[in-house]
């Protein structure tokens, strides 16, 4: 029987009343964006801003607990941007939304940082055993594909050494269930035909450095065939999440009929960036509408997520669907 698990990726929005306090704490320009050197009032700031994440997760009663990633910026580039192997250049604009990242130019060796496990550690302490963690990055071919190569000066070279930087990272991480890998640039960008395996041999590397589960979220729409093929073969993952709320989600089924799928996945059930709240019921319709497509006799785990971050929404949205999932879950237990 296939178990199904409500959970979310990171990034979170901030809630109203961070808002401000941090806008005075940090400044307003480019220049005063995270760093990852901040004052002992912004470290307690996000300390409370994580604190109610854990909490909202809690009260709807996701199967999985994320950290919420409220010190990012962004929700690709933050691993580089903090990193002091890394020079941050100008404010770009990524992916087909209203949202932007600080250019990370890497202009030395991608060593060690333990940021995000640091992160990772004060959520921990947090849940106090309620419920398991999931931890999320940046998947190493978007965050590559996002940022600018000053150092390695090869492409190959360059997203390989992203894949152990953050197989390092991860490596350092507390006990935690699931891991997200973060990859819209696979459905928005995707590599050249041919260089396919280079990217599964990165996101592989990554998944190596954990026990957990893993799961390669994409978004924006369905993958394509060959790339799909190579992932569900190469990539070492779980579970591939899947946009099921873009409007070319028979392409997705199509994909799945033709080429199989992970022994797990994760489907894209909610919209993250419209703030229309879906009712459970609705939910769980599109879930086993999918199941129904798919000649086979289940999954080991479906995950129950997102089909974006949930960041884009108001805060009392983006709690809504946390909501929503997780009783998604419940109708169709």
């Amino acid at each position: 029987m296939t178990e199904r698990v409500a959970a979310t990726p990171g990034l979170y929005p901030l809630p109203d009343w961070a808002k401000e306090t941090l806008s005075d704490l940090k400044g307003h320009q480019k220049g005063d964006l995270l760093s990852g050197d901040e004052s002992e009032a912004i470290v307690e700031e996000y300390a409370d801003v994580r604190a109610e994440y854990v909490d909202d997760q809690l009260d709807a009663g996701l199967d999985r607990v994320v950290e919420g990633q409220g010190r990012w910026d962004d929700m690709i580039a933050h691993p580089l941007t903090v990193h002091d192997s890394v020079e941050t250049g100008g404010i770009v604009r990524y992916y087909d939304n209203n949202n932007f990242y600080r250019d990370p130019r890497v202009v030395d060796d991608l060593d060690f940082s333990g940021d995000v496990a640091r992160e990772l550690e004060r959520a921990t302490d947090l849940i106090d055993g309620e419920a398991p963690l999931a931890a999320t990055l940046p998947g190493p071919y978007s965050l590559a594909e996002l940022a600018t190569d000053e150092h390695y000066r090869d492409e190959a070279e360059f997203q390989a050494a992203i894949a152990e930087f953050l197989a390092g990272e991860v490596d350092a991480f507390p006990a935690h269930e699931t891991l997200f890998l973060l990859e819209p640039s696979l459905v928005t960008n995707p590599p050249a035909e041919g260089e396919e395996s280079a990217a599964t041999d990165a996101i592989a590397t990554v998944a190596a450095a954990t026990d957990a589960d893993v799961v390669v979220q994409t978004s924006y729409g369905a993958l394509g065939e060959k790339l799909y093929a190579h992932l569900v073969d190469e990539a070492g993952a779980d579970a591939l999440g899947l946009d099921l709320v873009a409007g070319d989600r028979d392409d997705t089924v199509y994909n799945v009929q033709e080429f199989g799928a992970t022994d797990s996945l994760a489907l894209g059930l909610v919209d993250g960036q419209n703030t229309l709240v879906e009712e459970p019921e609705t939910v769980a319709e599109r879930v086993e509408w999918f199941e129904s497509q798919i000649p086979a006799e289940g999954f080991d785990r479906t995950y129950l997520t997102p089909n974006t971050e949930l960041f884009y929404l108001p805060t009392n949205k983006y709690r809504a669907k946390l909501n929503t999932l997780a009783a998604a879950a419940e109708v169709l237990d």
